[in-house]
């Protein structure tokens, strides 16, 4: 597995750190009397104008140390000065697009593929010349997301970021690292920080999650950012399909290492960098870590996910989720009453009658309900489903952690990774939105497509089985 070596990533900066300390040297001394909007506007005017390398990295430095510097007021400004100032010329665009339409040609064409490139792109271009800049571009962007909506500038200057972060973070850059103990303690600090799914509650906890007797854990790294993770995955070696987060999170270390694990169980993916939103990596992350995972212990057959899903309350409490719940039968409605009781996920009845309406909910959530794209309204599941995953169980009372009870009253699925099925699945929900399941899964559906009246009872009373003769049960039924 290659490796980057920090000694040779530091000699670079500092490099470039000298470069930019010496072309400061050959500039106009008034682009640096002070900080502030307009300052920041001209410097960037002049690396946009095209100048010398050595003065092209002490201006993208100076650049990035004013916009540090800017309140949110004035970042959206310069953001709009981006937008509107940078902009193709319109006059080259028309002559080079008239040139081409009478004498197509490749001279033609590369004149107009010039003319029609926004000049934002380049500019960005030169800022990352400065020493550190990838990083402060990424979080130049994160800024930006956080003040996008309807204004057309703003979407301008995303575009061409989103554009560019593609091929900056290609996954051919990207290197994948091993988590563990020995890996320096400012990655572990960013590790336990980053953590977006299943809080890491101290060192000890994230100790446990390093586990090497039954635990695993990987990270996608980049060469600009060398220290700060891109995306992680935990991941816990067993023998069986996991169906709830809490035992994984709580169960004590191991005395030995696991004989032989049937199963790796991806039970937590973090994306870290909120700059770079849109940009995926946790595809390739898990095609890789599966792939190292099988050359270190070739007994891994089996690779799904314990996933969250984070927005089914709240389809749950929407129109179309209470449309749907109503079209329930009175009995059901009436057990889906009870969840608006205080900790009704620890009362035996209260449990007992919530489960098959819920889960029957959380069915059609999952393969009936569609954004106007006509792809899943869950995000969690568009990223596995688009990566050729399968919705394998969705398991009941998964989380009854207070944020797995808030965002989806305590449900988690499993998404398997079925290394004959990822293309075929990926092909067919690319191309027809379609939602590959288990047809335990489908059989859960109470109405509309995918209800099958017997067989869904058969298996939703399979779904449902003890932990212990589900396996088997499972097994027979199909």
């Amino acid at each position: 597995m290659p490796s980057i070596n920090p000694m040779n990533v530091s000699f670079l900066q500092e490099l470039m750190t000298t470069v930019a300390e010496q072309g400061r040297a050959l500039l106009p001394k008034s682009l640096f009397a002070a900080t502030g909007d307009e300052d920041i506007v001209a410097l960037s005017q002049a690396l946009a104008s095209g100048r010398g390398e050595a003065s092209g990295v002490a201006l993208a430095r100076q650049i990035l140390a004013c916009y540090a510097q800017l309140d949110k007021k004035g970042k959206r400004a310069y953001f709009e000065f981006l937008g509107s100032a940078m902009q193709p010329d319109a006059d080259e665009v028309a002559h080079a697009a008239s040139d081409y339409a009478g004498a197509p040609g490749v001279e033609t064409l590369a004149r107009l593929q010039k003319a029609v490139e926004s000049p934002r792109q380049e500019f960005f271009r030169r800022l990352n010349l400065a020493p550190g800049a990838t990083a402060g571009i990424v979080a130049m962007r994160r800024d930006l997301l956080e003040m996008l909506g309807d204004d057309p500038l703003l979407d301008r200057v995303d575009a061409d970021l989103r554009h560019l972060l593609h091929s900056w973070f290609n996954r051919g850059f990207l290197v994948l690292r091993r988590i563990d103990w020995q890996t320096p303690a400012a990655i572990l600090e960013r590790i336990i920080a980053y953590e977006a799914v299943h809080r890491i509650e101290s060192w000890d906890d994230l100790r446990r999650r390093l586990d090497p007797k039954d635990r695993r854990c990987f990270a996608f790294f980049h060469p600009s950012l060398i220290d700060d993770p891109l995306i992680f995955v935990e991941v816990a070696l067993t023998h069986e399909i996991s169906d709830a987060i809490g035992p994984l999170l709580t169960e004590p270390p191991k005395p030995a290492a696991i004989e032989n694990p049937t199963t790796a169980v991806f039970y937590s993916i973090s994306n870290c960098q909120e700059g770079l939103k849109g940009i995926s990596f946790g595809h390739f992350l898990i095609k890789q870590v599966v792939e190292d995972l099988v050359r270190e212990i070739p007994s891994l057959k089996t690779f799904v996910t314990l996933s969250p899903v984070p927005t089914f309350a709240a389809w749950l409490s929407s129109a179309e989720g209470k449309a749907v719940a109503a079209a329930m039968s009175e009995a059901d409605n009436a057990a889906l009453g009870l969840m608006r009781r205080s900790r009704w996920q620890s009362k035996e009845r209260a449990t007992a009658a919530v489960r098959d309406p819920l889960l029957a909910l959380a069915a059609h959530y999952f393969l009936l309900a569609k954004r106007r794209d006509g792809k899943p309204y869950d995000t969690v599941a568009r990223f596995h489903l688009g990566n050729g995953a399968r919705l394998e169980r969705i398991n009941f009372l998964a989380d009854v952690s207070e944020k797995g009870m808030s965002q989806a009253h305590g449900v988690m699925v499993n998404y398997r990774y079925d290394l004959k099925e990822i293309e075929k699945n990926h092909e067919a929900y690319a191309n027809q939105r379609a939602v590959a399941a288990s047809r335990a899964v489908r059989g859960m559906l109470r109405t509309g497509e995918g209800a099958q009246g017997g067989a869904a009872d058969t298996a939703r009373k399979l779904l449902m089985a003890p932990k212990e003769t589900r396996t088997t049960r499972k097994q027979t039924a199909e």
